[in-house]
């Protein structure tokens, strides 16, 4: 039964107060029509509670943007929407089709910094982010008195003599709600075995990330990439307003998972109308690895929850250290996210026990 407007309404209910449902919750596709971003295939959702999003078919299925009530919850970049055509596999040419969003998919094959491995050139972060969705399929329908809308599609990083992985991809949400959930299934449809890296780029910006918010998560421990993430390393959890000259600080966070083996990690900022953030949930067994990227530069104000399979070195250097994953030929692996709004400092502190235990 779905819970707007302060009320809980059945199906029956609902119906009669409207011609069709997405008066309250829905979903639009359409195409968009300039600049770098024409042509790309988008669809909208929204779920009757304020909480919108966009999936971004022809860009892996990611999810440009994210608002609650009129409010981002996301980070959005100066590149805005961008073709996938525009893809620069050199270097550091994904940055500038990175749009930022709720979620970049990063992967599939490799991930992390530019690099040369067993002889290829391998770019920032992979390919599976600028590659169109198919077979997409768009379903919204009545499970007794829930309203589910959910799209699902096909992304395939391919190549002729080397791999040849399919990720098919799921989201969904329920009327009356303020969150999705993504399963993802990546399947091995070639027949040799292929290095296997993903990364799920989740990209908190203002005003969930502000001066005085915060990071909420079951850390054990924290181990700093490089230098410069070792300055202010003991401050990992907290966020200031923009600073000049900002250098990026990477964190890599050893998790405790809960009873069920969930992990649980938030952005809150407690002190904007009365509370407000996201949180992020997914299965420790499934993706062990959790990256935290604090970036709190002018306009590249951003802060990176990243449950991975990988670090963001190099696959160069997993290999190197004996850590790379694989696909064997025929092989699936799944993988489930939630994510949801926390909406007022009630909702912060029943997130807050739930980490806690």
């Amino acid at each position: 039964m779905a819970e707007i407007f302060g009320k809980k309404y059945t199906r029956e209910e609902l119906t009669r107060f409207t011609g069709d449902i997405s008066q309250i919750a829905g979903m639009k596709e359409y195409e968009l029509l300039e600049g770098k971003g024409r042509g790309v295939r988008a669809l909208d959702v929204w779920t009757g509670t304020g909480f919108f999003f966009t999936v971004l078919l022809d860009r892996g299925m990611d999810i440009s943007e994210a608002r609650y009530c009129g409010k981002s919850l996301c980070w959005r970049s100066s590149t805005g929407d961008v073709h996938p055509h525009a893809f620069d596999s050199r270097g550091l040419g994904w940055l500038r089709s990175f749009f930022g969003g709720l979620l970049t998919t990063c992967g599939l094959t490799y991930c992390g910094a530019p690099c040369q491995d067993e002889g290829e050139d391998l770019g920032l972060h992979g390919r599976i982010s600028h590659i169109p969705a198919d077979r997409v399929c768009l379903d919204a329908e009545w499970k007794e008195d829930d309203y589910i809308l959910s799209v699902k599609g096909r992304m395939r990083e391919s190549v002729v003599f080397g791999e040849n992985i399919a990720l098919i991809r799921c989201i969904g949400a329920r009327l009356g709600e303020s969150k999705l959930w993504i399963h993802d299934v990546v399947e091995n449809q070639g027949f040799r075995r292929s290095p296997f890296m993903v990364l799920y780029h989740i990209n908190g910006g203002f005003p969930a990330v502000a001066e005085g918010a915060r990071l909420i998560s079951p850390t054990r421990e924290v181990r700093p990439r490089d230098q410069e993430a070792e300055i202010g390393k003991e401050d990992y959890h907290k966020f200031t307003a923009p600073i000049p000259g900002f250098k990026e600080k990477v964190y890599y966070h050893e998790m405790k998972e809960d009873a069920s083996g969930l992990i649980h990690c938030a952005l809150v900022n407690e002190d904007f109308e009365g509370g407000f953030g996201f949180y992020v949930s997914y299965k420790k067994s499934q993706l062990p690895r959790f990256i935290e990227w604090k970036m709190m530069g002018e306009s590249d104000y951003v802060v990176g929850m990243e449950p991975a399979n990988c670090g963001v070195e190099g696959r160069d250097k997993e290999r190197q250290r004996g850590t790379l994953k694989f696909l064997e030929a025929g092989e699936k692996k799944e993988f489930d996210l939630e994510i949801g709004v926390l909406d007022g400092k009630e909702a912060i502190k029943e997130f807050k026990k739930l980490v806690e235990g």
